[in-house]
């Protein structure tokens, strides 16, 4: 797969890019700890400048990144409130906590936004938050795209860095992504399994 990768931005340039990046943010087959080190490392043989790779790399993760807004835009607070009424324990709120949680959204939302484009797993997933608490869009467009220039920065970086060990980044960044995503399925269970106990005591 690599082989493949490293070939469609060989001769797809910056497009590639965009469109790999696009593809991992809207359903992430291909992670960018893989997309982006070879990115920097086809920049360190000369076959594409290093900012221009960052830049289309950004454009490409903040356009998956506002597909994501939009569906949380489309979901809203109060449709979200009346999902909770109906079936709170498989989204694990009540209309209570998700009142709760979007006031605390809106007085957090730029660093939430900034600070979650770093995370992996998180990344993609707080684009839906941000979109549910109406957070505006010239105010998620910033903040989503300062966090994401920063991640694809680093990752490219290293990649141009280490040229042809550019792997080794997803192998420092593997182990993280799992941790995550492990961390999340557990939080999920707790909440699903306390979800009676936390209503009764609310």
């Amino acid at each position: 797969m690599a082989d493949w990768i490293s070939g469609l931005v060989e001769s797809g340039g910056y497009l590639a890019i965009v469109a790999l990046v696009f593809l991992e943010n809207v359903f992430p087959p291909i992670p960018s700890e893989l997309i982006l080190p070879l990115a920097g490392s086809v920049a360190g043989r000369g076959g594409i400048s290093l900012v221009g790779a960052v830049v289309a790399a950004t454009i490409g993760s903040v356009a998956g990144a506002l597909g994501w807004y939009w569906v949380g835009w489309w979901l809203g607070l109060e449709r979200l409130k009346s999902w909770a009424a109906k079936h709170g324990r498989w989204i694990t709120l009540s209309p209570e906590e998700i009142e709760r949680a979007d006031a605390w959204f809106d007085r957090h939302s730029g660093k939430s936004v900034l600070i979650g484009r770093l995370i992996p797993t998180i990344r993609t997933l707080i684009s839906v938050p941000a979109g549910i608490s109406g957070m505006t869009l010239r105010r998620f467009l910033l903040f989503s795209t300062l966090g994401t220039a920063a991640w694809s920065a680093l990752l490219i970086g290293a990649g141009y860095l280490l040229g042809e060990q550019y792997e080794s980044v997803g192998n420092w960044l593997n182990p993280v992504s799992n941790l995550v995503a492990a961390g999340l399925g557990l939080w999920y269970a707790y909440r699903v399994l306390t979800f009676d106990r936390r209503l009764r005591s609310s």
